[in-house]
C-alpha cells in the first residue's frame, strides 16, 4: 500500500542571505530569509514526507521559535524526517517537486539537486525528480519578491 503526500512551502527573497534550494548554495544576490536556511524545497519536500506518513508538518517538527533551528541546514532536518519515517514504518518511493521562481535559472542545478536530495532520503537519484517553472513575471515570484515550491512523494511501508 502507497501513501501520498502533498507539501507546498514559500519563503521571501532578501539581499545579504546565501540562496540555497534543493540543498545547493546558488550564486545569487538574494537567498531565501526563514528560520533555517530557508530551503523551500526540502521544506515543501517534509511537508509532503511527513503528511504521506499522517506525522504534521515541519512547523511541528522544527518549530521556528527554537534557537536550535537558527540557520540550520535543511539537508539536516530532511535527514531527520527521514529517521522519522522510518521509525514510523515507512521509506520513501519517490519525490517530486516543482519550484517557481523567475531567476536564476535551475536547470544547471538540478543534477546536484537530485543527487543531495536522494543521499539524504536514502533512496536512488531517480526516485526524485526536480523542476523549476517560472510565473511569466506574474505575482510575487514573478516580481522576484519570493519563491514557492510544491511537492509530492509517496511513501510504502517497509
Amino acid at each position: 500500500m502507497f501513501r501520498i503526500g502533498f507539501g507546498y512551502d514559500v519563503h521571501q527573497l532578501a539581499a545579504g542571505v546565501p540562496l540555497v534550494v534543493g540543498g545547493v548554495s546558488l550564486p545569487w544576490p538574494k537567498g531565501l530569509a526563514g528560520h533555517s536556511d530557508g530551503d523551500v524545497m526540502l521544506h515543501a519536500i517534509m511537508d509532503a514526507l511527513l503528511g504521506a506518513a499522517a506525522l504534521g508538518d515541519i512547523g511541528a517538527h522544527f518549530p521556528d521559535n527554537d534557537p536550535q533551528y537558527k540557520g540550520c541546514s535543511s539537508l539536516m532536518l530532511l535527514s531527520r524526517v527521514s529517521e522519522k519515517l522510518t521509525a514510523a514504518g515507512y521509506a520513501v518511493n519517490n519525490v517530486d517537486c516543482t519550484l517557481v521562481a523567475q531567476r536564476p535559472k535551475v536547470a544547471p542545478h538540478v543534477p546536484e539537486m537530485r543527487e543531495k536530495i536522494s543521499q539524504t532520503l536514502g533512496v536512488k537519484a531517480d526516485q526524485v525528480n526536480v523542476k523549476a517553472t517560472t510565473t511569466e513575471h506574474l505575482g510575487f515570484a514573478g516580481r522576484e519578491e519570493g519563491m514557492a515550491c510544491y511537492a509530492v512523494c509517496t511513501i510504502k511501508p517497509l
